[in-house]
């Protein structure tokens, strides 16, 4: 079992949200992926989508307030991205190479993950099997990350890093965490 703690940093030219924390865990056991994220701070001026009775597939969900996490599997050019809003809608697209091929990965048909939303933090934890993209013998490689929307509509991208001129959370140097 590999385990592993994170916290998430703003693009460098984006320190309007000095007052926020992102942080969590990430653990891989078998093929049994949980990741844990919690926002911390003054979430007011946060745009917070509320929770949905039925939550389903969106595209764009990175419009808004959305966790991400991106899987590729060591030594390929493919890879994954898994949304999570805090509006509990989800989508996971594959690539075959840096945003070369975007498809909706259909293997999963359902995501589910819990979101707690308290007046200081946002909390949001998924526990997913992998087996339907990936074998428990294949090692991956993990980035963090999370889009942040403002009420006023201003938005800040954190990762764990930011090996880029711009944010973008495709570049797979950014892929650092193993499991």
């Amino acid at each position: 079992m590999s385990h592993q703690i994170f916290s998430l940093q703003p693009f460098p030219s984006e320190e309007s949200l000095v007052d926020l924390k992102i942080a969590g865990n990430i653990s891989r056991h078998n093929n049994q992926l949980t990741i844990n994220y919690q926002l911390v701070g003054e979430l007011a001026p946060v745009e917070i989508p509320s929770p949905i009775d039925t939550p389903a597939r969106k595209h764009e969900l990175w419009q808004d307030t959305c966790f991400e996490f991106f899987i590729g599997i060591k030594d390929s050019q493919q890879y994954w991205e898994f949304n999570l809003s805090p509006s509990r809608n989800w989508n996971i697209y594959r690539f075959h190479g840096y945003r070369q091929g975007m498809q909706e990965e259909t293997a999963f048909t359902s995501l589910p993950f819990s979101v707690e939303n308290q007046s200081d933090s946002l909390e949001l934890s998924l526990n997913v099997d992998l087996e339907k993209i990936i074998s428990p013998e294949q090692l991956i490689d993990v980035a963090i990350t999370t889009v942040i929307k403002q009420k006023d509509g201003k938005i800040t991208y954190w990762a764990l890093v930011h090996p880029g001129e711009k944010a973008d959370f495709h570049i797979r140097d950014s892929f650092i965490i193993r499991l």
